[in-house]
């Protein structure tokens, strides 16, 4: 069958990013023909299209999709023609009307979910599952300081945290930014444009600061998160917005209270089948009830795929981005 998807022969700019028609054949055995409804919109994919995450080239670009399974291969059993599935991770490819992807990676979308709800929230969702959940255990009435609180996953985190019972502290840039992370979970938020956040990290805290810190920014807060922790802390490195974290010196560890560092991947958390659907459903139970709210707040077609791009590179989006296929 043909389909529309987008590939870049190149790493770079946004304009690298064209539409094509491309082939798309029968799965195989342990295969499921995916045919989307919605696309997700997530920073990693800037990542490979830049080259920060290198690909082999030509590529396709996008690692998370939701829609309808339109073929599956003869060994597939717990999936089958006419499933609402969905799936994030694995090889890019999602940006596409259709494509092939491994069954042992296929979701089962649950019927008090929406398409539109799994692409938008299943990539950033499991993150902060696995963050908030294994990496470390949020517990009721703690601090959490979570950095880009109104980003994609930072939206859900300060819902799954307020759900845990935790004290949700977001960092966010702008009045907006910091009043839609308010309205997501958070008890308080510090707007990194105008406010000194360790001063007010410790205001918030008594002095004590915190036990644990979420840091998707890298470079350009990696001191802050590091001068925020009580004495042993956790500083849960996850992201590189704004360039790779400097290296660690052991003995700033030491110096700042016995701390923690870790740099943690979704990609170890899932791992397996077992934890990947269990991520998923954890995530789900809470969409599906109300207590995770998603904000679809960009959409945009498949031939926008460049503007889309662009749009979250510079900031200018917020809560979750949508592609149409």
């Amino acid at each position: 069958m043909k389909s529309k998807a987008v590939r870049i022969a190149a790493h770079g700019a946004a304009d690298v990013l064209k539409l094509e028609t491309v082939d798309v054949a029968d799965p195989g055995p342990n295969e499921v023909l995916i045919r989307h409804t919605a696309i997700g919109l997530n920073f990693q994919d800037i990542y490979q299209r830049s080259g920060f995450y290198q690909l082999p080239m030509p590529a396709g670009l996008g690692t998370e999709g939701a829609g309808v399974a339109e073929k599956v291969g003869a060994n597939v059993k717990d999936i089958k023609a006419g499933d609402r599935v969905c799936y994030a991770g694995g090889a890019p490819g999602s940006y596409a009307e259709a494509r092939l992807f491994p069954a042992d990676r296929v979701i089962k979308t649950p019927a008090n979910v929406t398409d539109e709800q799994a692409a938008a929230v299943l990539l950033k969702g499991m993150t902060a599952e696995y963050l908030l959940n294994r990496c470390y255990p949020v517990h009721a009435g703690e601090f959490v300081l979570f950095h880009a609180a109104a980003g994609g996953v930072g939206l859900v985190a300060g819902q799954w945290g307020k759900h845990l019972g935790a004290k949700m502290i977001g960092i966010a840039g702008g009045a907006e930014k910091v009043k839609l992370a308010l309205a997501n979970g958070y008890a308080y938020c510090i707007d990194r444009n105008s406010e000194d956040v360790v001063a007010k990290v410790k205001e918030i805290t008594g002095g004590k600061g915190v036990p644990v810190v979420y840091d998707s920014v890298g470079k350009n807060s990696f001191d802050q998160s590091l001068h925020a922790l009580a004495p042993r802390g956790y500083f849960v490195s996850f992201g590189t917005t704004t360039g790779a974290p400097p290296p660690v010196e052991a003995g700033a560890l030491q110096k700042g209270g016995s701390l923690y560092f870790t740099r943690p991947t979704l990609v170890t958390y899932t791992a397996s089948t077992e934890d990947l659907r269990a991520s998923a459903k954890a995530l789900f139970d809470l969409v599906g009830s109300g207590a995770i709210k998603v904000s679809v707040n960009q959409k945009y077609p498949l031939a926008d795929i460049a503007r889309a791009h662009q749009d979250l590179e510079s900031g200018k989006t917020s809560g979750s981005t949508i592609i149409v296929p």
